[in-house]
């Protein structure tokens, strides 16, 4: 496995340079056809780049001197990236210079058969546009995703350097021991690298956004440090009661092991539904994850469980000088348990007192996402300020507002290829200029049977105006013989977030399905499964507030360095997929325990009390471990990554406390014996799957999980 690993990633390294920045789009929706239509028609007046030269105050940019550096410089480039270039000082069109004359544009047309190639090209042509005397700034969407992905991999780089040896420091810390602590993070490392490969031959198939490869690296490495700390703490706690190695081993993997395999599985499922979209950049960010997921859980279940074995008691070694002699440490175990057991007395002892206050706390966060969440596709916002891309792209939206791209584009095509009447445009083109937020419509190009019109707004595209008027304008009634299609990014937006809300049932319901199903057969009780629905819902809920609050409303954007921006609905279907997939797996940590400890006799408050006392402390220090690894992602430059980054630390530190700590126990103190409780037919098909808690470890102890218990422990 470790060789298959290595092999894979150091193959794998080579998907950093077939990574996209694209697939936003709506395959075959009306601003796709027009983005088609009016990029063949308007190919002339655009280029993959776009130079500024921008002069000193007081000379032009028609100064012979000046023209000659900057013709001589645009004549030089290369013949192999470059296919053609169309400049102001090549046409004089007056549309290539601002009014005073003191910028002018170069469009220069990119050879390559798709973005990955026009991206190579443009990387071949950094630094030879410079011309002296003059200011240059490169704009387009190439320059945009090549600094995407620069900022990208280095963040990735960063993160990874960050993360990794606090996570080892903070092992050392919760196992005592240096030998222990490495394991949890042999395996982040194996299934990091070994996610490359995978995302690799994926490539070869399927496109892979550039944010594809942080995910997957985000995911595969939290998720395993996650999976080994489970594992690990499991065998300790079986070799310390004096297990042999081998049925320690067996123990660990039947328990804990199962708990991985459930985890995995759902969350494999949960990214899974991602591939119901149909834009490439979900399924891009599907294939990352389900990978990473995958690849974590079967290393956790083969190469982890080998190594114990191979160490067995040696897994104590290197252990930190404060740490404990093995009875010492057996009796601080115990002390720390019996806290749990007294933080779950005090939940239980008044548990709707307890749980109200909290889903009224979670409710109300989540409000900012109910009444002000907003969407749309990255555009330059989600770079650094500084960022030369981003700043081109704004230069270029501020003295060139008609070469920018965010304009609405309109298509009229005439029925039986006749090109439509001048008069029936114009008349059709006033109507677009009556429509409200639109500041002025032009005619833009024409080519045989079509014509193009482009219409400005007087909002940002992603605003409610801007999306009002792409509506307006397409319930305009078209005129007689005449096809119209609007886009443009703003209807590309909206194509899309319609696309993504006509899947989202069906998403929701696998999701839920699965989650329902999976708990089910794994605790036999028909309650709890809803239960962790709901909690999972509400975590998510106050989640996403949170994020709206900051990323879109702008609280405390300026301590983030991110400007406010649209959420990108890709990202957010993504966020909801993990956290919920990650909630239910703390939950089912949670639960597994404590259907243990009930199907050994316990009543339900000992049942929880046990629960709680044995993973309590495994959970938070799982949760910690996961925040550290995403928390270095919340520093990343880009914008994308640095939501996930956030929202992930805020998910976690939400679930694994206040939801999973406080919330759970207080809602089964209330529903009582009825948590257990599953319909006869129900009972005994989960009984024949043969997956139940009972059956993953020790015999149960006489008393099943639905059946009242013949003696009550502490209760």
């Amino acid at each position: 496995m470790l060789l298959a690993v290595v092999a894979g990633g150091v193959w794998g390294l080579g998907v950093f340079d077939r990574m996209s920045q694209g697939g936003y789009e709506t395959p075959g929706s009306e601003a796709a056809r027009v983005a088609e239509i009016a990029g063949s028609v308007l190919d002339a007046q655009s280029g993959d780049l776009t130079v500024i030269y921008s002069v000193p105050s007081g000379r032009t940019i028609d100064d012979p001197e000046i023209a000659a550096r900057i013709e001589r410089t645009l004549t030089d480039l290369p013949d192999g990236p470059v296919e053609g270039v169309n400049s102001y000082w090549h046409t004089q069109n007056p549309q290539l210079a601002n009014p005073e004359h003191t910028s002018g544009l170069a469009l220069i047309d990119l050879a390559g058969a798709d973005i990955n190639a026009e991206n190579e090209a443009y990387r071949q042509l950094q630094g030879r546009f410079g011309v002296a005397g003059a200011e240059t700034d490169v704009a387009g969407q190439v320059p945009l995703q090549v600094s995407i992905s620069q900022h990208s991999t280095r963040d990735l780089a960063v993160a990874e350097a960050i993360s990794m040896p606090i996570v080892l420091v903070l092992l050392v810390i919760i196992f005592g021991g240096v030998v222990a602590a490495s394991l949890p993070v042999l395996v982040g490392g194996m299934a990091v690298f070994g996610s490359l490969g995978l995302l690799h031959l994926i490539s070869l198939l399927a496109e892979v956004n550039v944010f594809a490869v942080n995910v997957a690296s985000l995911l595969g490495l939290g998720l395993a440090i996650d999976y080994g700390l489970f594992l690990v703490g499991r065998f300790r706690e079986e070799l310390a009661t004096g297990t042999g190695t081998g049925e320690a081993v067996g123990r660990s993997v039947a328990t804990a092991g199962r708990t991985v395999a459930f985890s995995a599985t759902l969350l494999v499922i949960a990214l899974g539904g991602l591939l119901i979209f149909p834009q490439s950049f979900l399924r891009s960010l599907a294939f990352g994850g389900m990978s990473a997921v995958a690849l974590a859980a079967v290393i956790s279940l083969t190469v982890l469980p080998a190594v114990m074995s191979m160490l067995g008691h040696r897994i104590d070694k290197l252990a930190v000088p404060w740490r404990r002699k093995s009875g010492a440490a057996a009796d601080e175990q115990r002390r720390k348990e019996r806290g749990w057991r007294r933080f779950a007395d005090a939940v239980m002892k008044r548990p709707l007192l307890t749980a109200l206050p909290i889903v009224v706390v979670l409710g109300a966060l989540a409000t900012p996402f109910v009444t002000s969440a907003r969407f749309g596709t990255p555009d330059e916002r989600i770079l650094p300020e500084n960022d030369p891309a981003r700043q081109a792209i704004e230069r270029l939206a501020r003295e060139f507002p008609a070469m920018a791209g965010t304009d609405i584009r309109v298509v009229l095509r005439g029925e039986g290829r006749t090109p439509p009447d001048r008069q029936v445009v114009q008349r059709f083109l006033d109507r677009i200029a009556d429509v409200p937020a639109v500041g002025g419509v032009r005619p833009a190009g024409s080519e045989g049977d079509v014509v193009v019109l482009q219409a400005s707004t007087t909002a940002d595209p992603y605003s409610s105006p801007s999306n009002r008027a792409v509506e307006d304008i397409r319930e305009l009634p078209p005129p007689q013989g005449v096809d119209v299609l609007v886009g443009g990014p703003t209807a590309l937006n909206l194509d899309s977030l319609q696309a993504t809300v006509d899947k989202l049932p069906w998403v929701a319901a696998l999701l839920v399905g699965a989650t329902l199903v999976l708990m089910f057969l794994a605790f036999g009780s028909v309650l709890l499964p809803i239960k962790a629905v709901i909690m999972s819902v509400l975590s998510l809920s106050a989640t996403f507030g949170a994020l709206t609050w900051i990323f879109v409303q702008g609280h405390g954007a300026e301590l983030l360095g991110v400007t406010p921006a649209p959420m990108e609905v890709g990202i957010a279907v993504l966020m909801a997929s993990v956290v919920f997939g990650l909630s239910t797996d703390y939950e089912v940590f949670l639960l597994s325990r404590m259907v243990e400890a009930r199907a050994h006799g316990s009543s339900t408050k000992e049942a929880v009390r046990t629960g709680l006392a044995k993973t309590g402390r495994v959970i938070t220090a799982a949760a910690l471990l996961l925040i550290v690894v995403t928390g270095a992602f919340a520093f990343s430059s880009v914008t994308v990554m640095r939501l996930i980054g956030v929202g992930m630390i805020i998910a976690l530190a939400l679930d694994a406390t206040v939801v999973r700590m406080i919330l759970v126990p207080a809602l089964l103190a209330l529903m009582g014996n009825a948590s257990w409780w599953a319909p006869g037919p129900l009972k005994r098909l989960q009984k024949r799957v043969g997956a139940g808690e009972a059956e993953a470890g020790q015999p149960a102890a006489s008393v099943s999980a639905t059946d009242e218990p013949s003696h009550k422990p502490g209760g």
